[in-house]
């Protein structure tokens, strides 16, 4: 019966149910109650009256063929006009031609005294016509406002609507992801398992809250996460909003600030609002840092501002039920800034610390991110995470990528392990430049100076293997280098094993010394990075006899961004001080001295290294090895003097 109705029904309420939205629950025709608003604007009717309009000009009206008034007076004459209508701009009619083929015309009309006399002396039945000019004047009247309207309402919106407009500037420019548009679980993070097992406490809390609450548990309001730039600290929180399935707010610490006192607080209120609206949900704040320091940190005056904004998240922070499932995350890797009244417990009272990944952390991120890639036979990803120590997870993606690409570059079929070696050298040495000139002198000086590196740390036991040397530049002033790789993750490092370090620094540039009797700018860096380790085992590691087992800086290292924060400020005396200058000089110039003897005694290992060097450019692995060996096994040759590497 339902089918029958829907099929008798007129085409006019067929178009009123259209307008409608879809029917409901009673069948065709019956309009479901949460469709049956229906919305009038100004817009409906004016493209009523412009419908009608077009609809009088075009389809009422036959269509008439526009003719001069000359050609009309001849009509005229000739007798060959019928129903005339003269109205008071146009008059129309029509013609009969010999074929007694009727015409319909119209001509504009023009002062003409004589018009109706001529009509009469040929008996042309004429008519007038008042025109109604309503709907013209109506159009004329409705059309600029339309426009106004429009224009007015595209004002309204850019001003209010959006999150560029110049009223909604207190709203919070927020990225939200539906649970469905996440995408990433904790199956997608790797490396960081502890992490991963103290958060599982905060999904399971997302899940069924009751499981908490039933003991009188209360699930920490914030999360902290702490670690250096890279490691997955966004991925992280992203994979708990993934596998709770929850929506997932996004913004950055910057966002919330900006000139006008007082419109950052008002982001927070708004953040905080649309986030309680679709509880239980993640808050996830960006580089929390940029919002959160410290109080009075910045001796030249606070920013009124930034204050303001961080007192009114502090105050969120402590206003909403934590049983309403509103979890905050925040990600920082500069913690020690971070303002005390943020770190205390009820507000963000748990600290995740993400480190960055061992060996077999950097193995299970390289599974992930190879998942797509079309690996070669030969591509070890365990030799992969040995050769990149110290490398993050966003450093790992970026090597799977580079090694695509010069996997694509050759237009091979699969990505080899000679790739993923490529790749980890453009990212740490920089793009080779083969095509830069260097005269034979300099490519000479090079040669010696990496092989004294390479040849200094193969002779020492505490020093990481030699994998790699070469000669091709790269980047942007490498003229050659040494690639050591070590044999497993270090935390500690002993007293003996940072000398070792310092020895191999130094290897190039006593290498120079003893062949050329000269040095060259070459070993800048090797120079500032073994400064910078004799300074520390004096300042900050108490390694020095003469200074004692005491540390004479008053910050740490930071540990999660790669720089050295010491503070100007000294609290020791200008003896103290010229006494540590004296004992980093000591260390220095005393294990470059043992460094000389090493390589004179090596000499001939040397200069075979340096010669195959030359002469390939780049030797690594068992290849390097074998070389040493060789030369090691051979008696002394005669050293090659400046002349003699010059004719050469």
């Amino acid at each position: 019966m339902a089918k029958k109705a829907s099929n008798d029904e007129n085409p006019v309420d067929r178009f009123i149910n259209r307008l409608r939205g879809p029917s409901g629950d009673g069948g065709p025709g019956q309009p479901d109650s949460s469709h049956r608003k229906f919305h009038f604007s100004i817009w409906y009717f004016i493209a009523a009256f412009v419908f009608l309009a077009w609809l009088q000009g075009f389809v009422v009206e036959p269509q008439r063929e526009k003719i001069s008034y000359s050609e009309f007076k001849q009509l005229v004459r000739d007798g060959k006009v019928e129903n005339l209508v003269i109205g008071q701009d146009r008059i129309q009619g029509e013609s009969r031609d010999e074929k007694g083929v009727i015409k319909a015309f119209f001509t504009v009309r023009v002062d003409d005294p004589d018009l109706v006399k001529s009509l009469d002396e040929r008996d042309v039945k004429y008519s007038g016509q008042a025109e109604n000019r309503w709907l013209g004047a109506l159009v004329s009247w409705l059309l600029p406002l339309g426009v106004l309207i429009f224009f007015w309402s595209y004002l309204i919106r850019r001003m209010s609507g959006g999150p560029q407009g110049v009223l909604s500037v207190g709203k919070a420019r927020v990225k939200i992801y539906a649970e469905k548009e996440i995408g990433i679980t904790f199956d997608d993070v790797a490396g960081i398992d502890e992490a991963k097992l103290e958060l599982q406490e905060i999904v399971q809390f997302l899940k069924s809250p009751e499981k908490f609450q039933r003991l009188g548990g209360r699930i920490p309001k914030g999360v902290l996460l702490v670690g250096a730039p890279g490691t997955g600290k966004t991925l992280l929180a992203k994979a708990v909003a993934g596998e709770a399935g929850v929506p997932f707010f996004s913004m950055s610490g910057s966002e919330f600030v900006e000139m006008f006192v007082g419109v950052g607080a008002a982001r927070v209120r708004d953040l905080f609002g649309q986030a309680k609206e679709q509880a239980p949900c993640i808050i996830f704040v960006d580089e929390l840092d940029a919002l959160g320091k410290a109080r009075g940190l910045n001796p030249m005056g606070s920013h009124d501002e930034r204050e303001q904004t961080l007192n009114q998240l502090l105050v969120e922070m402590d206003g909403f039920d934590p049983s309403a499932g509103v979890i905050i995350m925040a990600a920082t890797n500069r913690p020690e800034i971070l303002d005390p009244a943020l770190l205390r417990p009820g507000r963000f009272d748990r600290h995740v610390a993400i480190d960055r990944p061992d060996i077999r952390g950097r193995e299970a991120i390289l599974k992930i991110h190879t998942r797509s890639v079309m690996l070669g036979p030969d591509v070890d990803l365990k030799k992969i995470a040995a050769m990149t120590p110290g490398f993050v997870g966003a450093d790992l993606a970026n090597l799977v990528n580079e090694a695509a690409l010069f996997a694509a570059r050759r237009d091979g079929e699969h990505v080899t392990m000679a790739d993923f070696q490529n790749a980890a050298d453009r990212i740490v040495g920089g793009l080779e430049k083969k095509n830069r000139a260097m005269n034979p002198k300099e490519k000479e000086i090079v040669a010696y100076h990496e092989a004294g590196h390479a040849l200094v740390a193969m002779s020492l036991p505490n020093a990481d293997p030699v994998n790699k040397i070469s000669i091709i530049p790269r980047g942007i002033a490498a003229l050659g280098y040494t690639q050591q790789l070590p044999t497993e993750d270090r935390y500690l490092m002993t007293r003996d094993e940072l000398l070792s370090r310092l020895k191999v620094l130094l290897g190039g540039r006593a290498s120079e010394e003893i062949v050329f009797g000269d040095v060259s700018t070459g070993a800048q860096n090797d120079l500032q990075r073994a400064t910078d380790i004799a300074r520390s085992m004096v300042m900050e590691y108490g390694m020095s006899d003469r200074l004692g087992p005491l540390s004479y800086t008053r910050e740490p290292r930071s540990p999660y961004l790669e720089m050295i924060q010491r503070s100007r400020e000294r609290d020791f005396s200008e003896r103290t001080a010229q006494s540590i200058d004296e004992e980093v000089m000591r260390i220095v110039e005393d294990v470059h001295d043992k460094v000389r003897g090493l390589l004179r005694q090596k000499r001939a290992q040397l200069e075979r290294l340096a010669r195959v060097l030359l002469e390939k450019e780049t030797i690594e692995g068992e290849e390097l090895r074998s070389y040493a060996m060789e030369a090691d096994s051979k008696p002394d040759e005669p050293a090659l003097s400046l002349k003699a590497s010059k004719t050469k």
